[in-house]
């Protein structure tokens, strides 16, 4: 599945920094083909044999794009978009042997950046790959999100009213941020209580209630925190 030679496009930052990959695919023969191709096209690149191993390594490290397999033991490729995009908003590249139309619409649904199917020619990954990293470096990177009276700034989990910084507590601060990788996209209410001491969603609503009296004007009618019956929450910035 892994031949020909690598592309000769950028694999770095504007800082000069290497881009770092996360490959996710249980095949080992697979994972390990796609990242010594990677490596050799001039990426750093980690790999993972299951969901669980790659979250371990999602919590400690930071990636510039992800590579998921779909079709994976336990947990599968799409559970693991799914959990990706409530917490940060990573570029991430779907790969799987499944090509059918409904499979594809269901992996660019949970925020996937593009689909690839098995089998493939690895320079097209690359390319894709190349593709992804240059739409989200050219794209803006608005880290402060204008709320009303308020704005809040992701890279720093504060809290601006009008200037001046509105005491968060550590959890209010942690939900703000899952909220604010994916603005104006409705996260899972069990999804965001997935960390929390109480996987019920009961702690998840606590902290709304209180976000939304330090955010809203009128927090029984909130225009910036938003409910979205049956699914969860939204951050809906200006």
């Amino acid at each position: 599945m892994i031949t020909g030679s690598p592309t000769s496009g950028s694999p770095y930052l504007s800082d000069g920094q290497t881009r770092h990959l996360l490959v996710v695919d249980d095949d080992d023969r697979i994972r390990n083909l796609l990242k010594e191709f990677l490596t050799r096209s001039g990426f750093r690149v980690t790999a993972a044999g299951d969901a669980a191993a790659a979250r371990r390594l999602i919590a400690s490290l930071d990636f510039d794009l992800m590579v998921l397999d779909v079709m994976m033991p336990g947990e599968d490729g799409f559970s693991l978009a799914r959990w990706v995009r409530g917490r940060q908003s990573t570029p991430v590249l779907m790969l799987t042997a499944r090509d059918a139309s409904a499979d594809r619409i269901e992996g660019l649904s949970l925020g996937a950046d593009d689909y690839l199917a098995k089998p493939f020619e690895p320079r097209e990954l690359v390319l894709r790959i190349e593709a992804i990293l240059r739409r989200v470096q050219a794209a803006p990177r608005a880290s402060v999100l204008p709320l009303g009276d308020c704005a809040f700034d992701a890279g720093r989990g504060e809290l601006l009213r009008e200037g001046q910084p509105v005491r968060l507590t550590e959890a209010e601060a942690k939900l703000l941020r899952r909220l604010a990788a994916n603005p104006h996209a409705p996260i899972d209410r069990l999804e965001l209580a997935r960390d929390t001491a109480d996987p019920t969603g009961r702690a998840v609503d606590v902290q709304v209630t209180r976000l939304r009296r330090k955010i809203e004007a009128d927090p029984r009618n909130p225009r910036y925190l938003q409910t979205v019956r049956g699914v969860g929450y939204m951050l809906a910035p200006d």
